[in-house]
């Protein structure tokens, strides 16, 4: 089965490496689906099916608490996990938004295993495999 991800960050750089990420994590990946914010994200989930979201918190026009909100009103999307993907360090914000719908967080810079291992959870796929290890380091 092929998943539907949507990468939301103001970074066309961190879009690009999510989706190398994405890319070698071994997942049967079909359509990648990206936004600058979360009004970019909310204008493209009226055409597109996601399996997932990887969302960044802190962007312009629309931020990624602001994104989630909004989210939870779209009944079709409820049931959709969203990966925060983020610098933000503050637990307290992280907690309101996993109570507005976040299902987990990543912190920036990650490891690409560590990134792997969460959305194959998230989408409940069995991890079978590892990444190749590289004497290069992966952080991102």
């Amino acid at each position: 089965m092929a998943y539907n991800v949507m990468i939301i960050d103001d970074s066309k750089s961190m879009r690009h490496v999510i989706k190398k990420v994405l890319k070698i994590s071994g997942l049967e990946i079909g359509e990648i689906i990206e936004a600058g914010n979360g009004q970019e994200a909310l204008d493209q989930l009226q055409d597109h099916w996601v399996d997932i979201i990887l969302s960044d918190m802190h962007m312009p026009v629309m931020d990624g608490m602001e994104f989630l909100r909004r989210l939870g009103t779209h009944a079709d999307f409820h049931d959709v996990p969203v990966v925060l993907v983020t610098t933000e360090r503050n637990e307290e914000r992280l907690a309101q938004a996993m109570a507005l719908g976040a299902r987990a967080y990543l912190s920036k810079p990650f490891q690409p295993e560590e990134f792997r291992s969460l959305v194959l959870k998230l989408l409940g796929v069995e991890n079978g495999w590892e990444l190749a290890q590289s004497d290069e380091g992966c952080d991102f």
